[in-house]
């Protein structure tokens, strides 16, 4: 049985491309993502695949319907979605039960996980989700997550999404022991290995296990 980090809620894997990335997601694992909805007044569109339990898959690119001229309150999309080079997997989304009582416990422990702002999308079907989340881990906590709570919302997975169950989720960092306490002071874990910055994962599929890094 896969071992998920604790209070996985999201896995990120941004493209420049996201009719490209989702036609190939299809293609190499035999599932279509379904299209979860522009991010308001960010510039980007998102589609969503379950991964087991109350963990999904978001794959977020630039919004082709958005203003060019226009991308974003701060001029650029989030996760830098247009100067990537191809799509990859960028980072990861933890859900505490109090997400202001986990940035405090953070802090205590000497780890700031950054401010928390709200942030909204709205579904295809029209209807508004808002939600509140932190700006992301500095260095050398790059591989941390963010934090995320989604209040009143409705969570993406109750939504019907297709599921491609998470066989592993890894991640590798030249110094590995300097990321390990940024987990620890989040209440989760993963396994950090030797190596360039970067993650894994892999799900299962009707095609097989299919790996994304």
């Amino acid at each position: 049985m896969t071992s998920f980090p604790a209070h996985l809620d999201h896995i990120v894997l941004a493209t420049p491309d996201l009719a490209a990335t989702v036609a190939e997601f299809t293609r190499r694992t035999g599932v279509a993502p379904a299209p979860g909805g522009a991010h308001v007044d960010l510039g980007t569109r998102n589609h969503l695949v379950g991964l087991g339990g109350r963990a999904y898959l978001e794959i977020i690119g630039p919004d082709p319907d958005s203003d060019p001229d226009r991308p974003g309150p701060s001029g650029a999309r989030p996760f830098g979605v247009d100067a990537l080079p191809a799509a990859r997997t960028l980072t990861w989304a933890i859900s505490p039960p109090d997400l202001d009582a986990a940035v405090a416990a953070a802090r205590g422990q000497g780890y700031d996980p950054g401010d928390i702002r709200a942030m909204s999308r709205r579904r295809p079907d029209g209807v508004l989700l808002e939600w509140r989340l932190t700006d992301g881990p500095p260095r050398p906590c790059d591989l941390a997550p963010f934090l995320i709570d989604w209040g009143a919302a409705a969570h993406p997975t109750d939504s019907g999404l297709p599921v491609v169950p998470l066989l592993s989720f890894t991640a590798t960092a030249p110094a590995p022991h300097e990321v390990r306490p940024c987990l620890t002071a989040l209440g989760t874990d993963l396994t950090v290995s030797p190596g360039p910055w970067g993650f894994s994962f892999t799900v299962d599929t009707p095609n097989g296990p299919v790996t994304f890094g």
